[in-house]
C-alpha cells in the first residue's frame, strides 16, 4: 500500500515536471522566434486605413530584407522625428525618381502613376487640405526610403518627416495576428 502512494506520488511529480518542462520549451522557443525571425507591433492610429486599423496587431520580419516598392514596413528611430513606430507603405527606393502633383494630387515613380495609388484611401468626410500634399520631386537618396500611409489625409509621413533610412526599419508586415475576425497576410 505504502509502495503504491510512492508510486502514484511519483507518477503525479513526473507528469507534473514533463507539463513544466513543456511549457518552459514553448516559452523559450517563441522568445527565439520573436527575437530572431520575427517582432510584433500594433497599430497605433488611422494612417494606415484601410488596410490596417488602429489596434491591429502585426507579426513583422527582417530576416534578409531588402525593401521593395508596395511593402508596408514599420520604422522608428530614438534620435529622429519619427521616435514611436511608424506604419506605412513603401512608395519608392533609393534611386527611383518620385513627383508628388499638388495641383493633380497625383503621385509618380520614375515617371508612372505609383502602383501603390490602388492602396490609397481618400476619406471623403474629411476636407482636402493643402497640408497633405506638398509638391515633392526628388530623387530617393541611397540607402532611404519614400512612405506614405494608406490613408492619404491623415498620415504623418514623407511628406511631413522626410525619407527613411532603411538601417531603421524594424522589419516588413507578414502578417496581422489580431483583430482574430481578420487575421492573415497583409497586401
Amino acid at each position: 500500500m505504502e509502495n503504491e502512494k510512492k508510486v502514484e506520488k511519483n507518477d503525479i511529480l513526473r507528469s507534473l515536471f514533463e507539463w513544466i518542462e513543456l511549457v518552459a520549451f514553448s516559452v523559450a522557443f517563441v522568445l527565439i522566434i520573436l527575437n530572431c525571425f520575427a517582432r510584433y507591433s500594433p497599430v497605433d492610429g488611422a494612417s494606415m486605413n484601410q488596410t490596417l486599423q488602429d489596434k491591429d496587431v502585426l507579426i513583422l520580419s527582417n530576416l534578409f530584407y531588402e525593401p521593395k516598392v508596395g511593402d508596408i514596413v514599420v520604422f522608428a528611430n530614438q534620435t529622429t522625428s519619427y521616435e514611436k513606430p511608424y506604419v506605412k507603405r513603401v512608395i519608392a527606393t533609393q534611386g527611383q525618381h518620385i513627383v508628388i502633383d499638388k495641383s493633380t494630387q497625383t503621385i509618380t515613380v520614375d515617371g508612372e502613376v505609383s502602383e501603390c495609388e490602388k492602396y490609397a484611401y481618400y476619406d471623403p468626410t474629411k476636407e482636402y487640405i493643402d497640408f497633405y500634399w506638398p509638391d515633392i520631386d526628388m530623387v530617393i537618396p541611397e540607402g532611404q526610403i519614400f512612405v506614405l500611409g494608406d490613408n492619404r489625409y491623415n498620415s504623418s509621413d514623407s511628406r511631413l518627416i522626410g525619407t527613411v533610412d532603411e538601417r531603421d526599419i524594424i522589419g516588413r508586415v507578414v502578417f496581422r495576428l489580431m483583430p482574430f475576425d481578420v487575421i492573415g497576410t497583409v497586401e
